[in-house]
């Protein structure tokens, strides 16, 4: 039901074409459809019930309890789910003809409760698979903004010299620390050398030494510190970086503006092609995974190396490895 009225009545040529031919994962999150009443859903339902805003159960639904929420001409029918708690916008419509319209919301529901089962609205498997996949990637989201605002904090403390210690939660609530990330900044000031030398250490709790996460906070911080990532130096779990006096600075303030927005720093694509083994190297662009080049670099193969000039340091040693 509430398929079929976002598709017929709203939509920007995009989603609703996707609504239509049912590729729902191309617009993932469901819950941020710049729909009336979607809207007005996410607004009147969340985390504590006793705060839940909603006009009252609809009369008409005998078979399926539904709570009423209203935007304008638009109508929603709600279905909280006594197992999970989860509130489910199920049907969707407007209200005509002083609802004596036969396609008016509340006639809808009338029709459809008399006639048959109201089962048929409820949640599929699918439905419920996309909503595990958005729960992810909400949670996944809100802890990569966490990180970034706690880089945030640490060089502000220590843009011109000294070290700091962050504890990075795991991202599940309730599964404890993940990992902690300790940040030095050295200031040197020699005859013909003044730079601002940045080093940081990645160290996993002994749980979380294997997971797939440890290189997502890895990229989170590099990129929070300083895009693009492949302009670290890496050993090990360290990786360090050369800014120009004042850069962290400067990046403070960069970085700033992102967290005020809640928005993500964004990665900057590297600027030449790498050489680097052929072995695992598909693998590695399709999962998503680092490799290291022949200059010492790790990056993640993502880009089209042909349309960029080679890396100077991997040309070089390049040539130096035996025929």
């Amino acid at each position: 039901m509430l398929l079929e009225d976002l598709t017929s009545e709203w939509g920007s040529p995009h989603p609703r074409r996707a609504l239509a031919d049912g590729r729902l994962d191309e617009l993932h999150p469901l819950s941020e459809l710049p729909h009336p009443i979607v809207a007005k859903a996410v607004d009147s339902f969340g985390s504590i019930t006793a705060q839940d805003n909603y006009v009252g159960p609809i009369a008409s639904a005998t078979q399926l309890r539904l709570l009423e929420i209203k935007n304008s001409q638009w109508r929603g029918g709600v279905w909280q789910d006594p197992t999970s708690g989860v509130c489910w916008l199920i049907v969707a419509g407007l209200a005509k003809g002083n609802h004596q319209d036969r396609d008016d919301f509340y006639k809808t529901i009338e029709r459809e409760n008399d006639a048959g089962d109201l089962s048929q609205w409820l949640p599929t498997d699918e439905d419920t698979r996309l909503l595990k996949q958005e729960t992810a990637a909400r949670l996944r989201t809100e802890w990569e903004l966490e990180v970034q605002r706690l880089v945030l904090s640490a060089l502000r403390e220590i843009h011109a010299g000294g070290a700091h210690r962050i504890k990075i939660d795991h991202p599940v609530p309730g599964n404890g620390t993940f990992a902690h990330v300790d940040l030095t900044v050295a200031t040197v000031r020699d005859d013909g050398y003044e730079a601002d030398e940045i080093e940081l250490e990645i160290t996993p709790t002994d749980r979380f030494a294997g997971s797939a996460l440890l290189w997502q906070l890895t990229i989170r911080v590099l990129i929070s510190i300083d895009p693009p990532e492949q302009g670290w130096d890496r050993f090990g779990n360290t990786y360090s970086n050369i800014g120009e006096p004042g850069a962290w600075q400067a990046r403070v303030d960069e970085l700033g503006e992102f967290v005020a927005a809640g928005d993500l720093s964004v990665s900057e694509p590297g600027s030449t092609s790498h050489y680097t083994h052929r072995q695992h190297l598909a693998g590695k662009t399709i999962n998503g995974a680092a490799v290291r080049a022949l200059c010492g670099s790790y990056f993640v193969p993502t880009q089209d190396h042909e349309s960029m000039p080679a890396c100077p340091t991997c040309a070089e040693r390049l040539a130096e490895l035996p025929e």
